[in-house]
């Protein structure tokens, strides 16, 4: 027996088989998520429709119609009269004062907001848990009291003959506070009134913002100074970009709510706002009420919503970028 006899034979693997390509198939249509989020909006949007719905109408109606005590004692039918409410409403010196009033109070009212709220929760990221805490119960308070109660403290607090204020100034050297009406002028009076929309808006911007300040990560705030960011440095360039959402947000409804502002104003005036306390809200209610011109009430209403539906399309525009930058 030769060696050629005695060797095995080497084994060979049979050939792997390649399976066909796959045939393309025609692509799975999405399906959308049908009827199952109206149902469960159905409530919702049910409650809306009663409780907004109907004054939202009623307002539209009596804005393009004549109607006045008459009408609303049943005693003439109410007469569409078209766009006169708008025209005479637009056509008035007056209304275009209030105007620029409320512009001009509610930009004060925001940017204070906005300011004092940013500084307050910057801080309360560097103090101790105690003093974060006693703030924090502070700010909640504030923001818990009813405003009926906040405008009687700030009336006693600005009192010409008892406010406590005017007794502190009066200690400074130099300084002779008392007897001073601090309601004697607009300016001034509107002034006190913005500082009782600033203290009860403040609360609700800090404890937003302090929940934003979370999320900034620390890693990019030493990267910032390491690379010799100072304080304004990292919170212009790390922590004001990530809060921007944030910031747009408060800062569109801190002017639906500051434009709209009523009871401070009505209960600081005793009921009876001054031409020079007028903003829009106490000014159609004035028109409405007073008078006794309800359209025209109505129509300067209207105006003022839609006023602040064009905020609400400036903060939608403003998150439609964001989300398409991130």
């Amino acid at each position: 027996m030769s060696a050629a006899d005695t060797t095995t034979p080497t084994e060979v693997p049979p050939p792997l088989s390649v399976p066909p390509p796959p045939t393309p198939s025609a692509p799975r249509r999405r399906r959308g998520p049908g009827a199952t989020p109206w149902l469960l909006l159905a409530p919702c949007l049910l409650i809306l429709g009663l409780v907004m719905g109907y004054p939202l109408v009623r307002l539209v109606t009596l804005s393009f119609q004549k109607f006045g005590q008459s009408q609303l004692w049943g005693f003439l039918p109410a007469q569409w009269v078209g766009f006169d409410n708008f025209t005479a409403v637009l056509g008035d010196g007056e209304f275009w004062t209030v105007v620029v009033r409320t512009v001009v109070f509610a930009a004060g009212c925001v940017i204070f907001t906005m300011v004092t709220g940013m500084l307050i929760a910057l801080l309360l990221q560097r103090v101790s848990g105690w003093v974060k805490t006693l703030i924090n119960i502070a700010l909640v308070a504030s923001w818990g009291m009813p405003i009926v109660v906040a405008t009687t403290v700030f009336k006693w607090l600005f009192d010409a003959d008892y406010g406590i204020l005017n007794a502190l100034l009066s200690k400074l050297p130099g300084v002779e506070m008392i007897g001073h009406n601090w309601f004697a002028s607009g300016p001034q009076g509107l002034a006190v009134i913005m500082l009782l929309v600033v203290w009860g808006a403040v609360p609700f911007v800090v404890i937003t913002l302090s929940a934003g300040l979370t999320q900034v990560p620390k890693e990019m705030e030493e990267a910032a100074r390491l690379d010799g960011a100072g304080a304004w440095g990292v919170f212009r360039y790390v922590t004001l970009p990530i809060l921007k959402p944030i910031i747009v947000m408060l800062t569109t409804l801190s002017v639906i709510w500051d434009m709209g502002v009523f009871p401070q104003v009505f209960v600081m005036r005793n009921g009876h706002p001054e031409p020079e306390f007028q903003i829009l809200p106490t000014y159609s209610y004035d028109r409405a009420f007073v008078v006794n011109d309800y359209a025209q009430g109505s129509a300067i209403a209207l105006i003022t919503v839609l006023l602040l539906l064009g905020v609400v399309a400036v903060y939608m525009r403003q998150m439609l970028k964001i989300g398409e930058v991130e």
